[in-house]
């Protein structure tokens, strides 16, 4: 019999969390829920699940803080976070912390249920990567998820290293960002999705392995295709 995914839900408003629970349990997930911050922060580090859905608001600890603590317990647990909060600010801060993917409320159960299939399909992705790669003057580890820039340390989070890694192994030509939702998040191909999280990552990327960002020449845009990889020699 084939063991059933285990997802965690972290949510204080009672009436989503109860009903996140018994969608994801008649979609054929082992579900728990959770209201409050600190028991959600144990029970998220436990190691214990497949999947975090977490939600940025919460009692006694915020979604963020269980996102970094989480990240700095298991760098690989999958975590999506909910948010009333659409501003760039709050969006990033979540995906810098480590989370995977974000939905802003209110979201419909059909996307957020594709959000998460795209997540643990992506998880369970075995990739073969290269161990270093090089930029200018930035030599970075892929397995130890950071870079080295003389004697300072640039670190990545997972997801970033995922996207530099797909540009890099595609670097003799352009990759769009249908591709990388595709390719690096895992979402069916062509799927209705609004967000920015590319757009979001690749500024991320930018601000990391740039000496420029503003001027990049190595993760370049190619006006209405996508991004280009230039590695040293390309």
């Amino acid at each position: 019999m084939k063991e059933k995914l285990r997802i965690l839900v972290v949510e204080d408003e009672a009436a989503i969390r109860n009903g996140l629970v018994d969608v994801l349990v008649y979609h054929g997930f082992e579900a728990d829920g959770v209201a409050d911050g600190r028991d959600g922060l144990q029970r998220a580090t436990s190691g214990k699940y497949d999947l975090i859905v977490l939600d940025v608001m919460l009692p006694s600890v915020s979604g963020f803080d269980i996102c970094e603590a989480v990240r700095r317990h298991d760098r690989d647990q999958p975590i999506i976070m909910l948010t009333a909060r659409v501003g760039d600010d709050d969006i990033v801060r979540g995906l810098s912390l480590g989370a995977d993917d974000y939905v802003a409320k209110p979201f419909s159960i059909a996307q957020l249920l594709l959000r998460i299939e795209a997540v643990l399909r992506r998880s369970r992705a075995v990739i073969e990567r290269a161990s270093r790669i090089r930029l200018g003057d930035l030599d970075i580890d892929t397995r130890n998820l950071s870079g080295k820039r003389g004697d300072r340390t640039v670190p990545f989070t997972r997801r970033e290293m995922d996207v530099l890694e797909f540009l890099h192994a595609n670097a003799a030509r352009c990759v769009s960002r249908d591709e990388l939702l595709s390719e690096v998040w895992g979402y069916a191909k062509h799927a209705d999705l609004e967000t920015r999280t590319v757009d979001i990552h690749i500024a991320k990327l930018r601000r990391k392995i740039e000496v420029d960002p503003k001027e990049p020449v190595h993760l370049i845009t190619v006006r209405g295709a996508g991004y280009r990889l230039a590695t040293d020699g390309a």
